[in-house]
């Protein structure tokens, strides 16, 4: 899935995937399910908070999620 209205900037996605990845190191103290179910939240929100902010339509939220369930998965 493309980024719906996003500004191409070069290296942003690798960037805030390598903090991101530092961040999650900074956790490891807590078990999986734990940790699964605080970013969750927090991507709930955020999505939530996209598609309030006409960021992202609802149908784009609902598409980033189908294909979310289908990368944890391991399907389609």
């Amino acid at each position: 899935m493309s980024i719906p209205h996003a500004q191409p900037v070069p290296g942003t996605m690798e960037e805030c995937v390598d903090q991101l990845d530092g961040l999650i190191e900074q956790l490891e103290r807590y078990p999986s399910p734990v940790l699964a179910f605080a970013l969750r939240a927090h991507l709930a929100s955020l999505l939530r908070a996209m598609a309030e902010g006409q960021v992202w339509t609802r149908e784009h939220v609902r598409q980033f999620v189908v294909e979310l369930e289908h990368e944890a998965l391991g399907v389609g």
